[in-house]
């Protein structure tokens, strides 16, 4: 079947998440409040409340009392462009709205050695929106993408020194990609529109270990699995170019894998207020290849360019690492601070206006506040900003799309923790 290439990259998200989240490619860091204050350094190694079911489930060992937390993030982005599309049309940094990422956790000890619990987070995270005159119109309109994650977790503690800590994951995703079509009698104007539908249920897993290395020093590793979705639903074609079957649905399948990453951490106690945290991070981008969707057309379509539509994406693996701090004012304040760089898996050959980001660099600041001995509220703020990235996409069919992006976004976060 003729494929055709429709810049299409595909985000992972829920309540509308954006590509400026804290966190390479399409990556979202914001499971946890507190650990969004010192910028995710020592995101497997602090365990500081229940949040730590997804940055360490060994974590919950440490935890002694029955405990729910739960919060959010909202992420504030922006984003400068220059140049555009040699068949015209606006250039609107616009394309990011502002967004929301929830998160909550529940963990019980069961005894010295056992503690249970359970987390709903958001893993991953996309959505760009460029209005209907816009010069990126034919290269990607549109990505909305949805995906929540659910983790029954267990823990075991094998003495005080040394924990480990198991949970699956179920990941619901689905979501929604849509380009405008050229009329080729007349370049420059919209013939219609494609638009992509489809969902799927996924299972991966999260596993970790945590190690009192010294009075001081803990140690953190944690590895969270790939995920295979196969999204099943339909296609739909807004278009003179397919004549009677204009507008009508088809089947559609689209095969994608998020990637596994291993986060390895350091939290070292300086004396009885200050704190020190550090952390590496690598991810496998390297799995996401292409994307391609694959369209039941009917057969006096099965020559055209929508049977198949199709992507190279050549992402590659990347590191992020991130240095933090905090200090216990008192019994009832924590301050925190932290810094992070972040590495971006695209190229600048397939760089799409889906996701046109580049190397990251994050600061953050946060605090805890424990007005009783069974609550804390912590909140976080994060600015980030990004090296200037191009993209550069020439087709026959579609003209070329040369563009520069300036993007930057703050991200705020609260979050509540009630033990029992």
């Amino acid at each position: 079947m003729k494929k055709v290439m429709l810049k299409t990259s595909l985000g992972i998200a829920v309540t509308l998440a954006s590509s400026h989240l804290l966190a390479s490619g399409f990556a979202i860091n914001e499971q946890s409040i507190s650990s969004m204050g010192t910028g995710f350094a020592g995101r497997s190694s602090s365990a500081d409340d229940a949040s730590t079911i997804y940055g360490n489930p060994a974590g919950m060992s440490r935890i002694k009392r029955e405990q729910v937390t739960v919060g959010g993030a909202a992420i504030i982005a922006k984003t400068d462009i220059s140049g555009g599309s040699n068949l015209g049309g606006e250039t609107d940094g616009d394309m990011v709205p502002v967004v929301g990422v929830p998160m909550g956790y529940y963990v019980k000890p069961i005894d010295d050695h056992w503690s249970v619990g359970f987390g709903l987070y958001v893993p991953f995270g996309l959505v760009t929106d460029y209005g209907s005159d816009d010069a990126a119109r034919y290269w990607g309109k549109k990505s909305h993408v949805e995906v929540i994650t659910f983790q029954p977790t267990v823990s075991y503690a094998f003495n005080d020194k040394v924990s480990i800590g198991f949970g699956p994951t179920i990941n619901r995703i689905k979501g929604e990609l849509g380009s405008s079509l050229i009329n080729p009698a007349s370049p420059g104007r919209n013939d219609g529109e494609v638009k992509i539908k489809g969902d799927d249920t996924a299972v991966g897993y999260n596993i970790g270990i945590l190690v009192q290395a010294t009075d001081r020093t803990r140690l953190g590793l944690t590895y969270h699995s790939m995920v295979d979705y196969k999204l099943e639903g339909k296609t739909r074609v807004s278009s003179t170019l397919i004549g009677p079957f204009s507008g009508s649905k088809f089947d559609a399948e689209l095969k994608i894998k998020t990637p596994e990453s291993v986060d390895f951490s350091v939290t070292h106690e300086l004396d009885d207020q200050w704190t020190l945290h550090a952390g590496s991070t690598w991810t496998r981008w390297s799995r996401l290849e292409d994307i391609t969707v694959n369209n039941e057309v009917p057969a006096p379509l099965a020559s055209t360019p929508f049977a198949t539509i199709s992507e190279e994406q050549n992402w590659h693996d990347t590191w992020a690492h991130a240095v933090g701090a905090s200090y216990k004012l008192n019994k009832q304040w924590t301050l925190r601070t932290g810094f992070s760089v972040d590495q971006s898996p695209t190229n600048n050959q397939d760089r799409s206006p889906r996701i046109p980001t580049g190397d990251r660099r994050i600061f953050s600041l946060g605090a805890g506040w424990s007005p009783t001995d069974d609550l804390t509220v912590d909140v976080a703020y994060s600015y980030l900003w990004e090296e200037d990235t191009k993209v550069n996409q020439v087709s026959a069919t579609k003209g070329a799309y040369q563009a520069k992006y300036e993007n930057s976004a703050h991200g705020v976060g609260a979050s509540l923790t009630y033990r029992f």
